[in-house]
């Protein structure tokens, strides 16, 4: 047993692709896609979670129920964009169309936006001045901006890509509909 038979050495000359500095998670996840207006994403996510985290620890409230629709879509919002985020950075986005991964992302983002807004503005209506709310509400009107900025980034990207005109998308409905044996 001296000789090295049971035990083996405790480091590997050359690991395999599985294994190494990236390894685990971190091996599937990549900032790649961030590029950009994307970074949007990060900082949605960031004041999300800080409108939620600082709407968590009120305490008492006379007119709750701004407070408790604001809990609501500052909660949706941070997952929303948590979940936008999982897709961009991993290999999830490779296996699904990128065209309705963008899509999904501006009706996301436009429809939490003003939800986010309308909601910070209910909030503000109703908090009673605690500085734990108003510090929700700064944070949920940063985010419901960041949204929109967002949005408003998407908008003018899809604005620039060019539209097929009607008689190119006529032949391609032909093109797809004909018998492949014909």
């Amino acid at each position: 047993m001296e000789n090295g038979e049971v035990y083996g050495a405790t480091t590997e000359a050359h690991p395999g692709p599985g294994r190494g500095a990236r390894s685990g998670l971190a091996a599937y996840f990549t900032l790649s896609r961030l590029s950009g207006f994307r970074r949007f994403k990060v900082l949605e996510l960031v004041l999300s979670l800080l409108a939620f985290i600082c709407e968590e620890v009120v305490s008492q409230c006379t007119l709750c129920g701004g407070l408790y629709f604001f809990e609501f879509v500052s909660c949706s919002a941070f997952l929303l964009s948590l979940l936008i985020l999982i897709v961009y950075c991993t290999p999830v986005y490779d296996r699904v169309d990128p065209a309705k991964v963008k899509s999904s992302d501006f009706y996301i983002t436009l429809g939490t936006g003003l939800v986010f807004f309308v909601a910070s503005v209910i909030f503000a209506l109703t908090h009673d001045n605690t500085i734990t709310e108003i510090a929700a509400i700064v944070f949920g009107m940063l985010a419901s901006l960041a949204y929109v900025a967002d949005f408003s980034f998407m908008l003018r990207e899809k604005c620039k890509e060019p539209q097929p005109r009607k008689g190119e998308a006529a032949v391609r409905r032909e093109y797809l509909t004909e018998p492949l044996n014909a």
